[in-house]
């Protein structure tokens, strides 16, 4: 028979492997946060990652073997970003009715997501390339990809940058807000969609039906927003 190694070997070539054990990485991660509650810690893409990661480490594959085959769940985040109507859509009359804190709250969080990244990765001596990507770490992955390639940065450091702030984002942002004794769910929803774009739009909908539709807003105008003052706040840092 066939040497373990060898099968896998074969395997591993293959890109429906590696879509499939994404999304078998996924659905274990989720049922371990119903199993959990939905806990902030609880959450499924920190745990997909940790399981996807462990896999790659242990079986020594690089990651430009595994994007081949999970590359159709990144084509999905596209359509998924401009999905994001429907509830700008849905919630258009409530938006309507607090546009002024809304767009206020908007450009005070873009501007402090993108500065304050900048200011302390400057004072640290990150290199110009490594600014480019963390600009538009507080945008959904597509945007940000497209927009570090425009200002000059690594778009596989960016898409890395922007997962790991989701998930801070996610883990953080319910306990805070709670702690801040901020009831609002419009607020809270906002807040997390600018700061912690997909990840964090995902878990609002996970602890409120109207936090989750104000998230998707959030994130779909900082996403906007980002593109077109990114360029601006990192030509004062580099």
């Amino acid at each position: 028979m066939p040497d373990v190694t060898e099968i896998w070997s074969y395997l591993a070539q293959g890109p429906l492997l590696w879509l499939t054990l994404t999304l078998v990485a996924y659905g274990a991660a989720d049922a371990l946060a119903q199993a959990a509650h939905r806990a902030p810690l609880a959450n499924p893409v920190l745990i997909s990652v940790i399981l996807l990661a462990a896999m790659l480490w242990l079986t020594q594959t690089p990651y430009e073997t595994y994007f081949e085959g999970a590359q159709f769940v990144h084509f999905l985040l596209g359509p998924a970003t401009v999905s994001l109507a429907v509830p700008l859509y849905l919630q258009g009359a409530r938006l309507r009715s607090a546009l002024l804190p809304v767009l206020a709250a908007l450009l005070v969080g873009s501007l402090v997501a993108i500065g304050s990244a900048l200011m302390i990765a400057r004072a640290l001596g990150v290199s110009s390339e490594t600014l480019a990507a963390l600009a538009p770490k507080s945008t959904t992955a597509p945007v940000a990809i497209g927009i570090a390639q425009s200002l000059g940065g690594s778009p596989t450091l960016a898409a890395v940058l922007v997962i790991l702030t989701g998930i801070t984002g996610a883990l953080i942002a319910t306990p805070l807000l709670n702690l801040l004794r901020i009831g609002d769910w419009r607020a809270r929803g906002l807040s997390v969609g600018v700061a912690a774009h997909g990840i964090g739009t995902a878990r609002a909908f996970q602890v409120h039906p109207t936090a989750g539709a104000f998230a998707g807003i959030g994130m779909g105008l900082n996403a906007i927003l980002t593109a077109l003052i990114a360029p601006a706040v990192l030509r004062l840092f580099v």
